[in-house]
């Protein structure tokens, strides 16, 4: 899940940014500015840098297992012993 706080954020130094004139828009500017960056992101396939980790791991546990049975089939095509 997307930490919302950082969108909030953002979307607050967006509003800050502003020019001193248009500060009076700034509550308003800021809730459209969360709510256009909420919905970009939505619309992205994106996940979490903890998901992606966890995901990362995991695909290198699978790599190991199938080089330990390609080294295995490996043997038993060959005759020899497993070790």
């Amino acid at each position: 899940m997307i930490d919302l706080s950082k969108i909030d954020e953002l979307a607050a130094r967006l509003a800050g940014a502003l020019p001193p004139g248009a500060q009076k828009l700034r509550e308003e500017t800021e809730a459209r500015f969360k709510a256009v960056l909420r919905r970009g992101l939505a619309s992205m396939d994106v996940v979490t840098r903890e998901d992606f980790e966890a995901q990362k791991a995991a695909l290198a546990r699978a790599e190991e297992k199938l080089a330990r049975l390609e080294a295995r089939l490996a043997d038993l095509e060959s005759g020899s012993s497993p070790a």
